[in-house]
């Protein structure tokens, strides 16, 4: 069975009937006229860079256990998106973050969870770095030493290799 199908109304225990609703399929309750509407996860990133060099972090949780990627988490129900991620980076790094502008917006790479990554610049302003949870490193990386066969995904290291060939040669196009 599709784990992403529901068989009872969360709402008043009734079973759920698919069928056209807003404009698709979907699932709902013919009892309460509940409508389940799969929703997108939001996740969030932080690329802090300072003296040229980004803040990676080494998972120690699935996906990707033991590889590279910049701090990051799920955005809460109640929660903004850069509230979200000062505190994820907090949490994973020991940093406090000013959160700045969407750097790129890619799909996540869980194919666990279906949803949106939002990457964004965010800068230091205080804090002392260590390892959280999630984690287990935390460490700077010039843009010449980034471990580009353990990056966990595909997505950071598309930005990282564009930044790189920008440092190497301001001129270029990004769309080569």
């Amino acid at each position: 069975m599709d784990r992403d199908v529901f068989i009872y109304c969360p709402r008043c225990a009734h079973r759920l009937e698919t069928g056209p609703r807003f404009g698709r399929e979907r699932q709902y309750c013919p009892n309460c006229g509940y409508v389940r509407f799969r929703d997108p996860k939001l996740a969030v990133g932080a690329l802090i860079i300072e003296a040229g060099c980004i803040l990676l972090i080494r998972r120690a949780v699935i996906p990707r256990i033991g590889y590279w990627a910049v701090p990051s988490g799920f955005v809460e129900y109640d929660e903004q998106p850069r509230a979200a991620l000062a505190r994820e980076v907090k949490e994973e790094t020991g940093l406090e973050v000013n959160v700045g502008r969407v750097v790129d917006i890619f799909p996540l790479a869980d194919p666990q969870k279906q949803g949106v990554f939002l990457l964004f610049q965010a800068q230091v302003r205080g804090g002392d770095l260590a390892h959280g949870d999630d984690v287990s490193e935390v460490r700077w990386f010039s843009l010449d030493e980034i471990p580009w066969g353990e990056l966990a995904f595909d997505g950071l290291r598309s930005v990282l290799q564009t930044m790189t060939r920008r440092q190497e040669d301001p001129g270029a196009d990004d769309d080569d």
